[in-house]
């Protein structure tokens, strides 16, 4: 597996997930191809494409990029494509198995990063295995927070 670590040298970022690493406990990053069609290519260089409700998954021994959103090209009409359809990811065999394994053996999760252009000029995605952080339980905290403030009050007013 090519893990993918360290700074953005070299790399025009298109678009950046910023919910995931906040929602997610991310253990490994990976690089993988995207497979665009027609006008998809210069959409991104726009720089206008949103990753943040998107996800990736195994279905027949391939990657996909689902709910990612490239607009259209506007001087292209006539040839657009979909704003939304799922796109195939492009990794070795090997690579996608031991991902479909730690999916379905330890419950992990495939969350899109980043999608940029290397330093060749070819767009590609940054993938996460992760793991789902537990929510934070609100009411808890509030019934802490005021507990403490009661006490501070009591024992204030006694002593």
């Amino acid at each position: 597996m090519s893990s993918k670590r360290g700074s953005d040298t070299g790399r025009k970022i298109v678009a950046e997930n910023r919910k995931a690493r906040f929602n997610y406990e991310i253990e490994q990053t990976f690089e993988a191809g995207i497979e665009l069609q027609g006008t998809e290519v210069k959409s991104l260089r726009q720089g206008r494409s949103n990753i943040a409700e998107s996800y990736a998954a195994e279905k027949g021994g391939e990657l996909w990029l689902y709910n990612a959103y490239i607009p259209e090209y506007l001087q292209a009409n006539r040839f657009n494509h979909e704003t939304r359809r799922p796109r195939k990811l492009l990794m070795h065999k090997r690579e996608i198995g031991k991902l479909a394994g730690a999916i379905q053996k330890e419950g992990k999760t495939l969350v899109p990063l980043k999608i940029y252009f290397n330093e060749k000029g070819t767009a590609k995605l940054e993938l996460a295995l992760a793991r789902g952080k537990k929510i934070h339980d609100k009411r808890e905290t509030l019934k802490r927070r005021d507990w403490e403030r009661d006490k501070a009050r009591l024992l204030k007013s006694h002593g």
